[in-house]
């Protein structure tokens, strides 16, 4: 099937554009509303120590992971340059090229893992090189899942894109509460491989089939400016989400390091927090194919823009009401009291938050169009953050 049939012709209207880009959206608040649960039902399965250490792993499978999220927009990017030219077999071409690379670096990486599981378990203080290793290989698999969603993007095949997040929600629902039910911290960051392996095979049919050339295609060597922009891209990308995701989990990492037994308490409060960060990110997965199409076309997508941050206003706006209202029963009612003790920063944390999902939209939409300054911006606030945390 090729892309033309995965979605329909652009339309410029803000609500069209929000209709376009809803197949995602809604897939990722399902994905994302399934992670809160089984992080609630892991609240329960677990010690609160050991519930603060699953949350300083994901911090970690975030922070190695989300570096991997660049090779999203330099893919992005360089598909988009492509197919407005026109060159779709030479396109055909360089992804299999692309899944040659990832396939040999997932191997390495496995290599690498094994060899460091140890040392970084005894660095965070944590008593399972098991869940270290699993969570570090889970990161691994993700950057082949970022390869093919960055075809799926740069194609703009948002049904397969939706498809692909329903399905990584779904196998880490059953395989991280199935595990961690019978191997506790363990079973739950080896339920979180699980689930990246199954999104990484999905998503390397989808987006075998949506490259696919229409009939008659021909082929068309890449522009030398391809070649040139793909490391710039990347290199860009790879700061600007290195830097994001250590804005959005130093605050987690700094305190189970420095006090794990509060750690769990303010995990709770983290947990619900940022997941509006996973929406923003889930947007951003239909604002970065719109925004880079438009550059190569020579146009704005600044309905898009609009589009995404009206979908973002509405769990915004719920977060920073429930912070400041109820604080202490939502906690209480979905964690159970012995999470209690951090809810004074409930609120802080949300409109941080909604301000860091912000950052994070409008940092994909600069990165779009290759404005890469951003990336100073954010190592300034990184830097900031680290220094205020601790």
């Amino acid at each position: 099937m090729s892309s033309s049939d995965e979605v329909e012709p652009q339309g410029s209207s803000l609500r069209s554009n929000v209709l376009t880009a809803l197949p995602v959206a809604v897939a990722g608040m399902l994905a994302n509303g399934a992670n809160i649960i089984v992080t609630i039902l892991l609240a329960r399965l677990l010690t609160t120590q050991g519930y603060g250490a699953y949350a300083q792993l994901v911090g970690l499978f975030l922070i190695i992971s989300m570096p991997g999220s660049a090779i999203i927009v330099a893919v992005v990017r360089r598909t988009a340059m492509w197919k407005t030219a026109g060159g779709d077999v030479a396109l055909v071409e360089w992804a299999a090229k692309m899944h040659g690379r990832m396939n040999w670096f997932l191997g390495i990486w496995i290599v690498v893992v094994l060899g460091v599981s140890y040392p970084v378990a005894h660095l965070l203080a944590k008593p399972s090189p098991v869940a270290v290793a699993a969570m570090l290989a889970g990161a691994g698999a993700w950057v082949l899942v970022c390869v093919d969603r960055g075809f799926l993007q740069g194609t703009r095949s948002y049904r397969a894109l939706s498809t692909n997040l329903l399905i990584e929600g779904g196998v880490r629902t059953v395989a991280v509460l199935a595990l961690a039910a019978v191997f506790k911290l363990p079973g739950a960051a080896l339920g979180i491989l699980v689930a990246e392996v199954a999104a990484a095979i999905q998503a390397r049919r989808a987006s075998e089939r949506a490259l696919m050339p229409e009939a008659g295609a021909v082929d068309q060597a890449s522009p030398p400016r391809i070649r040139r922009d793909l490391v710039v891209d990347l290199i860009a990308a790879l700061f600007a989400l290195a830097l994001m995701a250590w804005l959005q989990n130093v605050d987690v990492i700094l305190l189970g390091h420095a006090n794990p037994g509060e750690s769990g308490s303010y995990a709770a409060v983290s947990v619900v927090c940022k997941g509006l960060v996973f929406a923003a990110i889930v947007l951003g997965s239909y604002l970065l194919p719109e925004a880079a199409i438009s550059y190569h076309e020579g146009t704005h997508a600044l309905r898009q823009l609009g589009a995404t941050f009206a979908m973002l206003a509405v769990p915004a706006v719920a977060l920073v009401v429930v912070a400041a209202v109820m604080p202490g029963q939502l906690i209480r009612l979905v964690f159970g009291a012995r999470y209690l003790g951090a809810q004074s920063a409930f609120l802080p944390l949300a409109v941080a938050m909604v301000l860091f999902s912000i950052t994070v939209i409008l940092s994909m939409y600069l990165l779009a169009h290759g404005q890469r300054w951003v990336v100073v911006i954010l190592a300034l606030g990184a830097i900031a953050a680290t220094g205020a945390i601790w």
